[in-house]
């Protein structure tokens, strides 16, 4: 909820009506309607209504114009919602691995430390300009300016 949360602050939308399992605000970026949705789901549920990644490095940003699920069950629901189309675009920002034995519900669960907090605030900030790019410029040009290629240092 961090991405939304933080697009919704800047942006001046105010999340305040539920529609379709979701706390929902309407407004503008950069000229164009938007509508903000924060799932009131379980994520394995949240096409009902984005979600964590660990399959990417920690903070790291990877924007897609379209794909599959790449085996997240709340992706899988999103597809399923959309009439099982994967033709939408989607922003991936990576949590990593649970370190040793620690299990992933516990993992997506965890507060970050001080440092993973700065990293990932870069990071959500990095996804906001994505988001606005897509949105005042269109997926293509914000896909080819916006990944990151770079490893995280936390």
């Amino acid at each position: 909820f961090e991405m939304i949360d933080a697009i919704a602050e800047v942006e001046g939308i105010k999340l305040k009506a539920v529609q379709h399992r979701a706390l929902v605000g309407k407004g503008e970026i950069g000229g164009a309607q938007v509508l903000l949705a924060k799932p009131m789901t379980f994520v394995n549920l949240s096409g009902q209504s984005v979600f964590d990644d660990m399959d990417l490095e920690f903070a790291v940003m990877r924007l897609l114009p379209k794909g599959g699920h790449g085996g997240h069950n709340g992706m899988k629901s999103i597809i399923q919602c959309f009439k099982d189309s994967r033709e939408f675009p989607r922003l991936r920002i990576g949590i990593g691995r649970p370190p040793g034995s620690m299990s992933p519900q516990v993992f997506v669960l965890k507060s970050f430390n001080k440092t993973e907090r700065e990293v990932m605030d870069i990071s959500i900030a990095h996804g906001m300009n994505a988001i606005r790019k897509v949105v005042t410029e269109g997926i293509d040009k914000a896909v080819s300016t916006c990944n990151q290629t770079r490893k995280s240092r936390v």
